[in-house]
């Protein structure tokens, strides 16, 4: 079942949330959204900085992780409202591989050494690190990676590639996947390393998106000398050691409230430019398409609430996590689709001259990739198929 109100503790921590807001991101939201229009991705202008300072004096910065490593120590619900209400106010979240990944790995698996090494700088924000996971014959079957670590005295020696890496360029560590026992079944045989991304023979070659933007890398290795002491958990049990433990909030709430913010910021768009020709919200078939895309924001939306409510109630959310992502997905495309059609051939227009700065063209382009990374719909239709609908593989 749903619930759809706090209790008296969930209602005073969301209000203390709106204040934080109200006091610490307001006042440098227009400063923030200014320097964000000429950032690259992965940028970290310096009043985002600030915001983050703030963030982390709370914990908030990892709401997720206990407290002794830094972290808020927070609760799925209260986790899910700190996230609802920053989406609410569009205020950015940190996160990312640092926060949702390396360090809730490091925390459950890794030493007393390698904790006071890495998490401290994640923290901060001093650190950036990426995910070397995929690779080129390896992506939906991750287990069936090549990337080979072969031991050499007190180091692994590294060979091989990993693709679509996010943030490569920019990032000082990577959390690695690779094969250390050739002759063992895939989902054994293969070792969680942490990588200093500035070791010799690490080189990075871009990969330039549809939209324009550098997000995605190859990474190669070559001859990569990994220390011993750089072992996440134990040599070849990398792929158990790799499901981390914490209790994080897995709703995407942030992403559900999101894509309802896009739909009525073209609605809004589309009726402050009425009879300018650049908006058809005249047209039936624009209101219907419009009315159609926010009740589908608020499906996303509750779906969210329905994921929240299981874990609340400490259940495990499996096909319900890939049925909001699925969804989730699928649906930007639409909302994406909608608005360059809303705006009419203005909305193919890319560039700060452009109507709503060409974000729509943009946002068009790039939201092709979404049914593909972070896991294809066909995967998450499987998992759907096989664990939600108890369907036969086949």
């Amino acid at each position: 079942m749903v619930d759809f109100h706090d209790n008296n503790e969930e209602a005073a921590f969301r209000t203390e949330v709106k204040s934080f807001i109200e006091n610490e991101f307001q006042p440098r939201r227009n400063k923030m959204r200014e320097e964000a229009r000429s950032a690259q991705p992965f940028d970290r202008p310096p009043t985002q900085r600030e915001w983050e300072k703030e963030l982390a004096n709370r914990g908030w910065v990892a709401p997720a992780w206990p407290k002794q490593y830094g972290g808020a120590g927070l609760s799925v619900m209260q986790q899910f409202i700190f996230n609802e209400e920053m989406a609410e106010a569009r205020a950015p979240r940190p996160g990312g591989i640092a926060i949702g990944m390396a360090g809730p790995t490091i925390i459950t698996i890794g030493t007393d050494e390698q904790q006071e090494e890495h998490l401290p700088p994640i923290l901060s924000g001093e650190a950036i690190w990426c995910q070397g996971y995929s690779e080129p014959g390896s992506g939906s079957d991750l287990a069936s990676l090549q990337t080979r670590a072969v031991k050499d005295g007190d180091d692994f020696v590294v060979n091989g590639q990993k693709i679509w890496t996010s943030g490569a360029h920019k990032s000082d560590w990577m959390i690695l996947l690779a094969r250390t026992d050739p002759d063992a079944p895939k989902h054994r045989g293969i070792t969680y390393f942490v990588l200093d991304m500035h070791s010799p023979g690490v080189s990075t070659r871009p990969l330039v998106n549809m939209a324009g933007t550098h997000e995605f890398n190859e990474v190669f290795f070559e001859d990569v000398r990994i220390p011993q002491r750089n072992v996440l958990g134990e040599v070849n049990r990398g792929w158990y050691g790799a499901v981390t433990t914490l209790d994080f909030e897995r709703s995407s709430i942030g992403s559900a409230v999101g894509m309802q913010q896009s739909v009525e910021d073209v609605i809004r768009y589309a009726k402050d430019n009425r009879g300018t020709g650049l908006s058809s919200i005249d047209r039936r078939e624009t209101q219907l398409a419009l009315t159609d895309r926010y009740i589908e924001t608020q499906t996303a939306r509750m779906i969210s609430y329905r994921i929240v409510s299981m874990q609340n109630q400490g259940l495990i959310p499996n096909h319900e996590a890939s049925m909001a992502k699925l969804f989730a997905m699928e649906l930007n495309q639409r909302i994406t689709a909608t608005a360059v059609k809303v705006l009419g051939l203005h909305g193919q227009l890319q560039g700060k001259n452009a109507p709503r700065r060409g974000r729509h063209a943009y946002g068009f382009i790039r939201s092709i990739a979404n049914t593909i990374e972070g896991g294809t719909s066909e995967i998450q239709r499987n998992i759907i198929a096989t664990r939600g609908l108890g369907l036969p593989r086949g």
